[in-house]
């Protein structure tokens, strides 16, 4: 019978070191080594878009804003990408907020511009119409009869709820619809936005058949009228706007106040229990979406459990007071003064309801914005005119002098021609004569740089980024069959007040700031896209991108 000498202790000490080191290295081959210092996830994530902000806004009124914890919040404690830009065109409103919340384009998530011509439907459709849903909070609002139907991805939202079993909660707030309705996506609790009208914030019933006793209590405090008897006010010393504004008056500024109301302060107090929609060009609108915010928030207890939520935020009143004083105005400078005390006011409320470190917040822009072109004129800058409606009456006066008919026009939006291709058919008129025919046309106009087959998109002669902005901007259902290019500082619309929609870097250069759980601080100064923000928080979160996102995670500003 064999006998084995006893163990030694140092032989039993190395036999359990060399034991323990197997099983370390079979645990680490098992499981992926983390390296992010944070492992909780955020219990809530706060998307804000502020509708109209050109990028250099932040830095431009950096010195006049009041407060740390707005703006400068993100700037000095959290991650500023600085040259994040629209990947499509048109850079508009429905396009931005769909492009923010699903990390795609037009051709991939649908939504083609505020309102489209449809093809199949050979009608106008507006981005979140849907005929078979009712308006909830205000009886019987046409307002009200709204949804996301006409939207092709999920979003952040509907992805957010898939991981969770559809136990997080997702909520949008905006003054307007499609502000609200498309960034909380297809499976949201609910969408709030603001019926002109009645002065009430309403919601569908899409979303659900009862309206929340809250948000009715809210509604009946009549907060329009108190902010209206405040009047406009400026929130800086005269002489800071003297030194940094165009002047106060010009006549190529619309007057959403009325003919009489020339410049600050503005009274009012003529609008109480009167014209609810005015509110909206004012910054007060901004307050508004503010306070139903919050109210959402705290009455369905957001950001309270293990459950990541989302709230998605688009304040809307930037984009109604640009579009009226422009972005060199005294106006617009107040309006992002007031701005700035609101997303200070909204961090305070974040802070004591979720806790600090418990939440991520990114504020972007679903567009920006182009000059006055009368102000352009005055400093020789590139400007210009241009309508859609002056281009389809002239598109017709020339079909009909060559001996066709101007109802092969079927439409002119967002820069787009559409044809009547059922009149083609008949009249056997061909896709290359009426191409042919407005292109030679359009490309005369001094104001249009370069008309485009849309169909051809991809092989144009034109700089590839700006290829593929049109290639992503295109859908055969929503889509024009050529797009008039404008040259740089033209605008879509009238003499006073200016637009938005094109490439250009004015339009299509956007912020894009993150704070919170998960987010590395600092400068991001490489090129990024609209698109990537979807994923970016998406990848924070640990959960599937959107179905249609076309992005990539900016890896550097997540920790």
């Amino acid at each position: 019978m064999l006998k084995f000498a006893p163990l030694t202790h140092t032989y039993m000490r190395l036999l359990a070191i060399l034991t323990l080191s197997i099983a370390t290295l079979q645990l680490s081959a098992q499981k992926p080594v983390n390296t992010n210092t944070n492992n909780s996830k955020p219990k809530l994530v706060v998307g804000i878009v502020v509708d109209q902000m050109r990028w250099d806004y932040v830095n431009k009124f950096s010195t006049f804003f009041k407060s740390k914890n707005g703006f400068l919040k993100f700037m000095n404690e959290g991650a500023s990408c600085n040259n994040n830009l629209i990947s499509y065109v048109p850079t508009v409103t429905a396009c931005g907020h769909s492009g923010i919340y699903t990390g795609s384009t037009p051709a991939i998530h649908g939504i083609t511009g505020n309102s489209w011509y449809d093809n199949n439907l050979q009608r106008t459709v507006y981005c979140v119409e849907d005929a078979s849903v009712q308006s909830v909070g205000v009886e019987n609002s046409a307002a009200g009869k709204m949804s996301p139907v006409n939207l092709w991805s999920t979003t952040i939202g509907d992805e957010l709820k898939l991981a969770t079993n559809f136990k997080s909660k997702v909520f949008g707030v905006s003054l307007k619809d499609r502000g609200a309705i498309i960034p909380a996506g297809h499976s949201a609790d609910a969408a709030y936005w603001y019926d002109s009208k009645a002065g009430k914030f309403i919601s569908s019933t899409y979303y659900a058949k009862s309206f929340p006793t809250w948000l009715t209590n809210y509604n009946n405090s009549n907060k329009v009228d108190s902010f209206y008897k405040l009047g406009w006010n400026l929130s800086l010393a005269k002489s800071v706007y003297e030194n940094n504004c165009d002047s106060d008056l010009n006549d190529y500024e619309a007057k959403p106040f009325g003919k009489e109301a020339l410049g600050f302060p503005y009274n009012l107090e003529s609008f109480v229990g009167k014209d609810y929609g005015k509110i909206s060009s004012t910054p007060f609108g901004n307050n508004l979406v503010l306070d139903v915010a919050l109210q959402t928030l705290v009455n369905e207890k957001m950001g309270q459990d293990s459950v990541t939520d989302l709230l998605a935020v688009s304040f809307s009143s930037p984009d109604y007071v640009g579009h009226a004083f422009g972005p060199n105005s005294w106006e617009t400078l107040d309006g992002y003064i007031k701005l700035d005390e609101i997303l200070a006011q909204f961090f305070t409320a974040l802070d004591k309801q979720v806790g600090k470190g418990n939440y991520t917040v990114f504020l972007t822009a679903d567009h920006a914005v182009a000059n006055i072109p009368a102000f352009g004129a005055k400093h020789k800058l590139p400007n210009g005119v241009i309508s859609d409606d002056a281009i389809r009456v002239e598109l017709g006066k020339m079909l009909t002098s060559k001996g066709l008919s101007a109802k092969l026009i079927s439409a002119v939006s967002e820069f787009n021609v559409h044809f009547n291709h059922a009149l083609m058919d008949s009249l056997q008129v061909s896709q290359d004569k009426m191409v042919t025919l407005v292109t030679n046309y359009l490309e005369q106009k001094n104001n249009i740089l370069q008309v485009v087959e849309t169909r051809k998109a991809a092989s144009a002669p034109f700089p590839e980024s700006i290829r593929e902005r049109i290639v992503n901007g295109f859908t055969p259902q929503r889509s024009g069959d050529v797009l008039f290019i404008t040259k740089s500082g033209v605008v879509g619309g009238g003499y006073t007040g200016t637009g938005h929609g094109v490439f250009y870097n004015y339009d299509a250069h956007i912020p894009l700031l993150w704070y919170g759980n998960g987010i590395k601080k600092g400068q991001v100064n490489s090129v990024n896209y609209m698109a990537d923000i979807a994923p970016t928080v998406t990848t924070l979160l640990g959960i599937q991108m959107p179905s249609g996102s076309v992005g990539k995670p900016i890896l550097e500003v997540i920790q």
